[in-house]
């Protein structure tokens, strides 16, 4: 698998979602199982089966979230130029033809919250800012061209 690029507060995310996993929900389901069994014949037992099907997802989950770390590289903040637009970048941007301002934050692809306006550095969107600086014009192909300026580049903050 390939590495895959995470902001730091991505990867913090990942150990602790992976943490709560080990640590608290597989706990539970423990508990739910043992909870279960107890309630007789296995075969006609719908809270066993739910509980064993919720366990095969927390462990799917968990593994996943283990290689997913093993294969992160996390950007490394000190080494990067705030003012080009890369992993990690808050984007200001005014899309000319519909003449309206926006803000982007630009993730690793498995950091996307469109709703929250994180957005895939391998996004149409994302890949065009890629590079750019404020003052750059940045066009992007797909359904539909849009031209984007760059109002600002900044770095997000850990909270």
């Amino acid at each position: 698998m390939e590495q895959k690029l995470y902001t730091p507060q991505g990867f913090k995310a990942l150990q602790e979602e992976l943490d709560y996993l080990i640590n608290v929900r597989a706990e539970e389901n423990k508990k739910e199982i043992s909870k279960a069994r107890a309630f007789g014949d296995l075969s006609e037992n719908s809270e066993y089966e739910e509980a064993k099907n919720e366990q095969s997802i927390i462990h799917a989950r968990i593994d996943e979230l283990k290689n997913m770390i093993a294969n992160a590289k996390v950007i490394d903040e000190s080494q990067i130029d705030e003012s080009v637009v890369s992993v990690g970048s808050i984007v200001t941007l005014y899309n000319v033809e519909r003449k309206r301002e926006f803000t982007y934050h630009i993730v690793g692809s498995y950091e996307t919250d469109p709703e929250n306006g994180k957005i895939s550095d391998s996004s149409p969107i994302g890949s065009a800012l890629l590079g750019c600086r404020a003052g750059d014009e940045a066009v992007v192909i797909g359904a539909r061209e849009q031209h984007l300026q760059i109002k600002s580049v900044s770095r997000a903050r850990d909270n």
